[in-house]
């Protein structure tokens, strides 16, 4: 693969939903892309990296090989985890949830831009999520991964500009997607989840974005000066 523009997008989270929107909005204006997850659904068109985002040693086994020119790294696989109360749940699943949450961004993150040159532009995106803002009963380990996450991006961002080095960072929260966490989402009981009949209503009603649309508000934000602005709501954004 050519890549006329020197910049690649290292994506996480590229089988459906909004990771496969984002590589599909990629590729249409011939950027270059490596993906990493389980499986590739881009074939030959992608340089594919395959990785188990919840086993922490893979991740840092990981071999980006030579990267030249700008470096996006989009960190958008997540899981929300069992949707139950915390006193109700039987077997925690806390610490898979801030695996691939936080700690697998992170991780990528830190073996990554360990690997570039002082004068490479090193752009991190991490989609976060409004409910990492405000706690959805039902939802404890997905709010506190999200907040967790906010707070590292931001974190990493301001770590680095005392070092004058090029970053960008973006804790971006997409919006409610129509992807397949919503699907869980909805199937969860509402005896467990209280709040299961809004995001019933949210899709009988189309209120929902699609994984194009979102992938599009964020791939016109990487192409816009970087305002200083870490926190960034895609809702908020023109299409």
């Amino acid at each position: 693969m050519s890549n006329p523009f020197n910049k690649t997008y290292i994506i996480t989270g590229i089988s459906r939903g909004l990771g496969k929107g984002i590589v599909e909005g990629l590729l249409a204006n011939n950027e270059t892309v490596i993906g990493i997850g389980r499986s590739n659904p881009f074939g030959d068109s992608i340089r594919f990296i395959e990785c188990d985002l919840g086993n922490a040693q893979a991740i840092d086994a990981i071999d980006f090989g030579l990267l030249e020119g700008d470096v996006t790294l989009i960190n958008n696989a997540g899981v929300i985890g069992e949707i139950k109360r915390i006193s109700e749940q039987q077997n925690s699943d806390l610490e898979h949830v801030m695996q691939v949450n936080v700690f697998a961004p992170m991780a990528l993150t830190r073996n990554l831009y360990s690997k570039l040159k002082g004068d490479q532009t090193f752009i991190l995106v991490n989609i976060s999520s409004g409910a990492a803002n405000r706690s959805i009963p039902s939802w404890g380990a997905y709010c506190a991964s999200k907040a967790a996450l906010n707070r590292l991006t931001e974190n990493f961002y301001l770590e680095e500009q005392e070092r004058n080095r090029k970053v960008i960072a973006y804790a971006v929260s997409p919006g409610v997607i129509d992807t397949g966490m919503q699907a869980e989402i909805r199937a969860a009981s509402s005896k467990d989840f209280s709040e299961r009949d809004n995001f019933v209503r949210m899709k009988k009603e189309g209120m929902l974005f699609s994984s194009e649309e979102a992938a599009s508000r964020l791939l016109k934000l990487l192409n816009v000066p970087f305002s200083g602005t870490v926190f960034q709501d895609l809702r908020s954004l023109e299409p």
